[in-house]
This record gives C-alpha cells, structure tokens and sequence, in this order.
C-alpha cells in the first residue's frame, strides 16, 4: 500500500502529460515582458510575446508524443514553478533528447592525430 501511495501522483502527471501540450498561462510572462520595454513599446511587446508562445505550443503540439513521457513531465515541472511558457518548455524538452542524445555517442578522443611511427608523450 505504501508503495502505491508514492507511485499515485507521479502516474497522475505522466497521465496529464500524455494528453498533449498543457495549458499553461502565459499572462505573467508577457506581461513582465512587456513591463521591461519603453512604455510605448510595451503593447507591442506583449502582443508580440502572445502571439510567439501561441506558435511555441502549436510547434510543441506537432511533436509532443516523440517526448519521453518522463522528460514532460520533468519540464512541465520545472517550468510551473513561476510564470511558465511554451518556448521554455520546448527548450527543457529540446535539452533532455540532446543531452540523451549526446551521451548515446561513442566519446571522441580529444588527442590530435600522431604521425604514423611516432609514439604518445610520457606523462
């Protein structure tokens, strides 16, 4: 029993995040954008930032499920702890499957080639 009760909310978010792209609110965000432009840009700038999170989770929508479920769920944590948007989940999402990526690469000496019949330095 012990062990379902710990297992339950994190079933619940890969649920949540399963669905497809949450809705977040992205007010907070462009307007605090808005507020760090000359006041007679600051319209402009939040209607600018509206529409470009409003592309972000279209863009997200298209690709949601090639995420881990597990890399979802971490970013949309990750992102909700204060005025979250799409285009920073999209870069969480982005930077686990290029992280992951990078580690499945064979490591790459970072020696530069020797002449043939030359032997490596003594260290």
């Amino acid at each position: 029993m012990f062990k379902f009760v710990l297992a339950l909310p994190l079933t619940l978010q890969l649920a949540n995040v399963a669905d497809g792209v949450p809705n977040l609110d992205v007010t907070a965000s462009c307007k605090g954008a808005a507020r760090a432009v000359v006041k007679s840009e600051s319209e402009k700038r939040e209607k600018a930032c509206f529409e470009t999170e409003k592309a972000a989770k279209e863009k997200l929508g298209q690709g949601w499920t090639e995420f881990p479920a597990k890399d979802r769920s971490f970013c949309l944590n990750s992102v909700k702890g204060y005025a979250p948007t799409y285009t920073e989940l999209a870069i969480c999402l982005e930077m686990a499957r290029d992280v992951r990526q990078i580690g499945a690469q064979p490591e790459e000496s970072t020696e530069a080639p020797r002449p043939k019949g030359m032997k490596p330095a003594r260290r």
